[in-house]
């Protein structure tokens, strides 16, 4: 299912009972959109005690802080990422990365609630950031998560187009990047449609099978998306930078 140092982290996060979400790469890969990575992107609850035991799995993976800020929650909250390298011999240069707040995402306790669960073959729990909710942490201004956002819909339109629940049809209604796929969903299901049009005017053109229309109006949305993700880390960038500038003159 996942590499095994991925493995060794996820086991050791679940032993010290540690409330956390996976997502990034590893996540695409459990939901059917492959995407390699030697990274373990996780999302956690930022309050002490749950903190605490993520410390202790730190630990326990040898895992040191690679770079700025440093491990508070006071960093976390703000939206800051916080960065690790394992030493541990299982997972062995793995990566790390921890968030807990991020744009355009519900708040922990709402992801934690709509997660998804997997075991894997040696029973190990795999706690998922659900698949709606992964889609939106990857609406980026970063090049390689568009298209692996629109990946992450069709798998799960293949997966699902035969007999959809209203909840999947909203989903790709909402999300759907592929305008052959926004155009078979709003053909079959058109009462859906016109409440989707309400929250997505985009949609118009695939009432109207304007594939061309679809297609730019896409474009625009994924422009506006990128847009409000790099004015969301202008201060996140400015505090960064002076948190390096004050590490190199130390």
């Amino acid at each position: 299912m996942t590499p095994n140092p991925i493995l060794k982290v996820l086991s050791t996060l679940g032993r010290h009972r540690v409330r956390y979400l996976l997502m990034g790469g590893q996540a695409c890969v459990l939901y059917g959109a492959a995407e390699f990575s030697r990274d373990t992107d996780i999302a956690v609850l930022a309050e002490s005690e749950n903190l605490d035991r993520l410390t202790e799995t730190l630990g326990e993976l040898q895992a040191d802080c690679i770079a700025v800020p440093p491990f508070t929650a006071d960093y976390l909250v703000r939206g800051h990422a916080v960065h690790f390298r394992c030493l541990h011999p299982d997972a062995y240069r793995m990566r790390i990365d921890v968030m807990s707040v991020m744009r355009g995402v519900a708040a922990f306790d709402e992801l934690w609630e709509r997660r998804t669960t997997l075991e894997d073959e040696s029973g190990t729990c795999i706690e998922i950031m659900s698949l709606p909710d992964l889609v939106k942490a990857k609406k980026t201004q970063r090049d390689k998560d568009w298209p692996m956002l629109r990946r992450l819909v069709e798998a799960n339109f293949v997966q699902n187009r035969e007999n959809p629940t209203p909840e999947q049809i909203q989903f790709w209604l909402q999300e759907c990047r592929t305008p052959t796929i926004l155009m078979e969903v709003a053909t079959q299901y058109p009462d859906q449609l016109a409440a989707a049009i309400q929250y997505r005017p985009l949609l118009s053109p695939a009432k109207s099978r304007d594939e061309a229309a679809l297609a730019d109006a896409l474009e625009t949305e994924e422009k506006q998306d990128r847009q409000a993700d790099r004015e969301y880390w202008i201060p996140l960038m400015v505090e960064l930078e002076k948190l390096r500038h004050r590490k190199r003159s130390k």
